[in-house]
């Protein structure tokens, strides 16, 4: 492993570090995107979830009691790193890199990625030591004043805010589409609740989910409110769409989209947004409900 340069120590996180986490990816992405993409929420959700462990996947690089880098080993394979823009070019990321993958390696996977926006030095970075491209994502913005075309809902669909009683199976609609074409482990239900239903802000209203004629959950929407969004304006984010194989075809996703964003401008939100990868083949679905693309990511990873 490579070592960091004189003067930095290294370090476990704890919870307490989360806000200087943030503070990190957020100059980062400022610097490189001209946009913020992360919330504290995101990181405090993440960490609480049970199957975390924050002691053994965690790094944080410092200068004094500065925090100007860190890692963290999420899940089998995927990773997420930072490194304050004033301090690159002194082999941070290189180290991080390196303790990556002998985190992952660890803890029994045989290959470790990371998402880093398209082009960027981190990109770059990656690139260089051998990491290759896995998917591409898009971020994808509903322009402030425009709205998706209403999908009317098939006869005896109705759509609303989840129950307690439909979360597990929201969950299990979720995770049973996402892991059709996602090469992960299944989400345990405690780090569903830890990271959506006990995220910090989270509302009930934020859990939509459209039932069929039976009342069972067909299509599940989890809709994020950023409270300072491009702009600084509030804006609404889904995290989660997904529908149940069995219902696809019929329109609940986007009749989903629909209620998501509506709920979302109810609560104060002055833009929509989504994210979808090259997994997945439902770009071409977003560009056609009229939301564009405002950022580009690679998913970079490379074999242990």
């Amino acid at each position: 492993m490579t070592s960091l340069p004189d003067g930095l120590t290294q370090r476990p996180l704890v919870p307490a570090d989360a806000a200087a986490v943030f503070e990190t990816m957020a100059e980062e992405q400022l610097h490189d995107l001209g946009t913020v993409e992360i919330e504290l929420a995101d990181i405090v959700g993440d960490w609480q979830r049970p199957s975390f462990d924050i002691t053994s996947r965690t790094v944080g690089v410092f200068d004094g009691e500065r925090l100007v880098g860190y890692a963290e080993v999420s899940g089998r394979d995927r990773g997420e790193a930072a490194v304050r823009p004033a301090q690159r070019g002194r082999g941070i990321g290189t180290w991080l890199a390196s303790w990556m993958q002998d985190c992952a390696r660890t803890h029994g996977a045989d290959v470790v990625g990371m998402p880093v926006p398209q082009g960027s030095p981190g990109d770059r970075l990656l690139e260089s030591l051998g990491y290759h491209v896995r998917w591409t994502s898009w971020v994808l913005q509903l322009p402030a004043g425009t709205a998706i075309a209403d999908r009317e809902l098939p006869a005896g669909y109705t759509v609303g805010a989840a129950s307690p009683d439909q979360y597990v199976a929201a969950h299990d609609v979720l995770e049973d589409a996402f892991l059709e074409w996602s090469e992960r482990d299944r989400e345990p239900y405690g780090d569903f609740e830890a990271g959506v239903l006990h995220r910090p802000g989270f509302a009930p209203w934020q859990l939509r989910v459209v039932t069929d004629e039976a009342g069972a959950v067909a299509a599940v929407a989890v809709v994020m409110l950023v409270p300072e969004g491009v702009g600084g304006q509030p804006e609404a984010y889904i995290d989660r769409l997904a529908t149940r194989r069995d219902q696809r075809g019929r329109g609940l996703a986007q009749a989903l989209m629909v209620d998501s964003f509506a709920r979302a401008r109810e609560h104060g939100a002055a833009t929509s947004s989504l994210s979808t990868d090259s997994r997945t083949g439902a770009l071409g679905l977003y560009e056609r409900v009229g939301m564009q693309v405002t950022s580009v990511w690679v998913n970079r990873a490379i074999s242990l």
